[in-house]
């Protein structure tokens, strides 16, 4: 490495836990260990990391919450970032806007502004994970997605520079957005007045909905695999009989074909070799190939 003569854990001491397991930091709970997890406490803070690993021509990740993640077993070499200090989770709702740092959790942003009376991000209910990553994402299901609501984001890029996208910098597709900087740093939402109990009504008809048909009490990811234009993910890996389906200590669940679960003795490299056999089994039957929803480090 060039750069500095200082270490990162000598420089950034009280945040930096070297070798730390992301498995359990994951919903899926399986993968190797980073080669350092840094949480730093402020955006200064985060601020001088990005730019000392800059400088050391260290590679840096950013983990949200984890739900959309496989780790390999190997684990991760350089940083890790995670932003789950309160500093970026604060939340402030204005009139018919809100604005929240990108560690606030999206269940927790719903449920704000639902009771603000903000109608909107309620369609995005029981999406796990950050605000963050549902922006990296364009997180959403079939009433809608997150970038529809967005009206600026603020990034910062791999050499510390902070700076505000807005609407018209920004583009969302299916599951992806044009943010490609290193770290989104907050969000902000343009939302419509409602009357709140309507909205808490809608939520909790999603909720009903996508608690019968997902395996939300199960260690398992969000959709493993993009649904393909005009088809569903799921239904083509049920028709191809991949219900239940399990390597080592993974297993396509047999609630919804779209999800892995995965059991104690589970490891990453089971997860993948489920994937790929999915993958191949869909192509062999149907001649679609599956592209991954999930991350894969």
């Amino acid at each position: 490495m060039t750069g500095s003569t200082t270490s990162l854990p000598e420089r950034f001491n009280g945040i930096t836990q070297p070798d730390e397991p992301l498995g359990p930091r994951t919903w899926l709970k399986v993968g190797g260990p980073a080669q350092y997890l840094v949480r730093p406490t402020s955006q200064d803070e985060l601020v001088d990391i990005v730019r000392f690993c800059r400088e050391d021509d260290v590679p840096i990740r950013v983990l949200g919450g984890g739900s959309n993640l496989l780790i390999r077993d190997d684990g991760v070499s350089g940083v890790v970032l995670q932003l789950d200090h309160p500093s970026f989770a604060e939340l402030q709702i204005d009139g018919e806007t809100a604005r929240c740092g990108s560690g606030l959790t999206l269940s927790h942003l719903i449920s704000e502004t639902v009771k603000a009376g903000l109608a909107g991000l309620e369609t995005l209910t029981g999406i796990p994970g950050t605000v963050g990553g549902a922006l990296r994402g364009n997180a959403g299901g079939r009433n809608g997605d997150i970038g529809q609501f967005v009206q600026s984001v603020t990034v910062l890029t791999t050499d510390g520079t902070v700076s505000t996208r807005k609407e018209d910098e920004l583009s969302f597709a299916y599951r992806q957005s044009s943010i490609n900087e290193l770290v989104i740093l907050e969000a902000t939402f343009a939302l419509t007045q409602d009357d709140p109990d309507e909205i808490t009504q809608r939520m909790r008809k999603l909720w009903i909905m996508k608690k019968s048909s997902q395996p939300l009490s199960f260690q398992s990811a969000g959709c493993i695999f993009k649904n393909p234009r005009g088809l569903s993910a799921g239904t083509l890996m049920e028709q191809a009989g991949l219900k239940g389906t399990r390597v080592g200590g993974a297993e396509i669940s047999d609630r919804h074909a779209n999800f892995i679960v995965t059991h104690e003795d589970a490891s990453s490299d089971d997860v993948l070799r489920l994937i790929d056999l999915a993958r191949s089994k869909v192509t062999e039957q149907f001649g679609v190939e599956l592209e991954l929803e999930i991350q894969v480090w």
